[in-house]
């Protein structure tokens, strides 16, 4: 029986976590793998934290995050003078 949430849970299988995370529950798993981010076990399931997934996603890059190091060189491509 499938249960809808009005809230995300504290604790998640694969597949609401990679819907929590908006990708495919494959890379998921490779991420997790990979050392990104740990699962915990309780009776028998592995499930991810919304904690830990939480700090995977606050650390991920903006895109273009690189190309700005200041708000200097942003205001300047975007003709706005500095005081």
């Amino acid at each position: 029986m499938s249960k809808n949430f009005s809230f995300a849970p504290r604790l998640m299988q694969a597949s609401a976590a990679s819907h929590y995370l908006g990708m495919s529950e494959s890379k998921l798993l490779e991420l997790a793998r990979q050392g990104h981010f740990g699962r915990k076990e309780c009776g028998g399931n592995r499930l991810f934290d919304i904690r830990d997934l939480d700090a995977f996603a606050d650390s991920l890059k903006y895109e273009g995050e690189e190309k700005w190091r200041t708000t200097e060189a942003a205001d300047a491509a975007f003709g706005i003078a500095a005081e």
